[in-house]
């Protein structure tokens, strides 16, 4: 009787530390939503854009204005690829998310750092 009962204990501390690891690596981290302000970030974009263009008289200005906004183009999905990565979450643009739970973390400010905005 006394092996059963060490047994029964050990194969319940083993479930309950797998239960608690599963909860915690798969399951919490499924729950996270990370938002992202996309038109946010190209509203600020455009906004450079057009005022290097206002101001930029000579031709080499409207070409730095050009390779800005084409930078820009190549490295949105590469940074937008990346989020999910670093924050272990599901990421969705903020306009698509009603209200606001715990578990949603804006990464607006993150994607802005990425494209060096």
């Amino acid at each position: 009787m006394k092996g059963f009962a060490i047994h029964l204990a050990t194969t319940l501390a083993v479930v309950g530390l797998a239960l608690a690891g599963y909860h915690r690596l798969v399951v919490l981290p499924a729950q996270r939503v990370g938002v992202v302000d996309l038109a946010e970030v190209y509203r600020a974009k455009e906004q450079e854009f057009a005022r290097l263009l206002a101001r930029g008289a000579t031709d080499e200005e409207r070409q730095q204005a050009q390779e800005l906004a084409r930078r820009f183009a190549e490295r949105l999905p590469a940074a937008l690829d990346e989020l999910p990565r670093d924050c272990g979450c599901l990421v969705v643009l903020k306009s698509a998310v009603a209200g606001h739970a715990g578990n949603v973390v804006d990464l607006t400010a993150q994607l802005r750092r990425k494209l060096g905005a």
